[in-house]
């Protein structure tokens, strides 16, 4: 539908049902996804899912907890969105995420939305909407004792008053989503529309329409190639999704991994042309996928994964380079961490023609790293990532079960940090025009930074000066 045409043909019988029975956001979703042909994903949808062992496990623990542990969520999400029909058609989140955990951990699989719409209502209102409600316990549908009061006597007399919608309970539950409000919507900057719920049903889904059928204008002056350069700890995966959220790069990643839940798969498919995923593509996924399909470099690939050896740096630049040289790449442009590693691999990408327009050296020091990684622990149980400081496990049964990723041991931190530091120098050297930042700051004020470096000029070299004297951007 053209979003300059008004006003749009709404379907007559979308204010009856949304009167009758009273789930209006729900009822705002439903119907744009239909309006849409997308897909409406809530976490009820979500662990309804058939043939899904994940789905299983999601519905035994929501049936006894009647909550699903953030990490498990995402999980589900993940699995969701791979699927054909949402990498085709497009998806709606209704209510998810609910929590600023669940958006960081999103983001982080490269999932990120072109719109979000916040329907506001004051909580008076709200409350007397709740209060009214009352459910036919034969029939399943709701009435509300103001709103749409049945006329027949008989379904007077058995209509009942469903649990958890006392005035306490329901100011309980709006106290707390406002509190997690505040905190996600700085996630989704530039991309948020608040639209009062407090008036016709018609014009909030006009409203909703209009917006979701506009489309942003990223505010880089180019078409940026981003390479972020770090040690292991240092954010860069984080920092690389919200450059891929906020300008549509693709988020090409050497190894999977997440920035606060390492237990969750890494996502890539290579038909990914809808909304969902297509920001993100992990070379080592890469490397599989040239095997499973037996190509000419897929044949080249598979003895060193036989015999668990190292690819060569020259097979793992010509997959990554047809990756690269894919439409949404050259259009949309990219943004590469954990690749080049050492000035032979930057030489070998800069001769391919791959060149980086921007380079980010995220400096973070040892102890912090050490703090990060090392107080890690995963709960074997509900595969919850957990921080023994920054998101300690609320209850002492759960923290004796926790458990430490080898990986997160302090002696493989410290191998992989020499490597890192050991090759740096040279590729600083290389990268001429790098821009060096502190990591050890809050990620949104290192993410500032690095936009400001993205969207300004470079800065001038002074001769003389290293890269990581430059005066602009200078936070190490």
């Amino acid at each position: 539908m053209d979003a300059t045409t008004a006003p749009h043909r709404i379907p007559p019988e979308m204010p009856q049902y949304g009167e009758a029975n009273h789930i209006f956001e729900l009822m705002q979703a439903m119907w744009l996804g239909k309006h849409l042909n997308s897909n409406l994903l809530s976490v009820e949808s979500l662990i309804a899912k058939e043939y899904s062992s994940l789905a299983a496990d999601a519905r035994t623990h929501y049936q006894k907890f009647q909550t699903l542990p953030d990490v498990l969520l995402v999980r589900l999400l993940q699995e969701r969105l791979r699927e054909e029909d949402c990498i085709r058609r497009g998806w709606i989140l209704d209510g998810i995420p609910e929590t600023r955990e669940q958006a960081l951990l999103i983001q982080t699989l490269g999932v990120s939305p072109r719109h979000v719409i916040v329907l506001s209502a004051p909580d008076t209102v709200l409350i007397e909407r709740n209060l009214g409600k009352r459910i036919d316990p034969q029939t399943g549908e709701i009435y509300h004792t103001t709103f749409d009061w049945p006329p027949e006597s008989e379904i007077q007399d058995r209509l009942i008053a469903p649990a958890g919608i006392s005035e306490g309970e329901t100011a309980r539950r709006l106290l707390e989503y406002h509190r997690n409000m505040v905190r996600i919507l700085p996630s989704y900057p530039k991309i948020v529309k608040v639209i009062t719920a407090d008036q016709p049903c018609v014009d909030v889904f006009y409203q909703a329409l209009t917006y979701v059928q506009t489309v942003h204008r990223s505010n880089a002056p180019f078409t940026p190639r981003v390479l972020l350069c770090g040690p292991v700890g240092s954010g860069k995966s984080l920092q690389a999704a919200l450059l891929a959220q906020k300008y549509g790069l693709v988020n090409v990643i050497s190894r999977p991994g997440l920035y606060s839940a390492e237990t969750l798969p890494t996502v890539f498919n290579k038909r990914c042309e809808g909304r969902i995923m297509k920001n993100k593509v992990c070379c080592g996924q890469l490397l599989k996928e040239a095997v499973a399909d037996k190509s000419k470099y897929g044949e080249m690939i598979r003895p060193f994964f036989e015999k668990e050896t190292a690819v060569p740096s020259y097979i793992i630049m010509k997959v990554l380079g047809q990756r690269l040289d894919q439409q949404d790449c050259v259009e949309r442009g990219w943004v590469l961490h954990g690749f080049p590693r050492d000035r032979d691999q930057a030489c070998l990408m800069d001769s391919m023609g791959y060149k980086p327009n921007r380079v980010f050296f995220l400096n973070v020091p040892f102890d912090s790293i050490i703090e990060r990684l090392t107080l890690r622990r995963t709960d074997p149980v509900t595969g919850e990532r957990c921080h023994l400081v920054y998101k300690p496990p609320p209850t002492m049964e759960i923290q004796a079960r926790l458990l430490q990723s080898p990986k997160d041991s302090e002696e493989q931190i410290r191998l992989r940090m020499e490597l890192f530091y050991r090759n740096s120098a040279e590729l600083q050297e290389f990268y001429r025009q790098a821009i060096t930042l502190n990591g050890d700051q809050d990620p949104y004020t290192v993410f500032e930074y690095i936009e400001s470096g993205v969207i300004n000029p470079l800065p001038k070299k002074v001769p003389g000066l290293r890269a990581k004297e430059y005066p602009p951007g200078e936070q190490s």
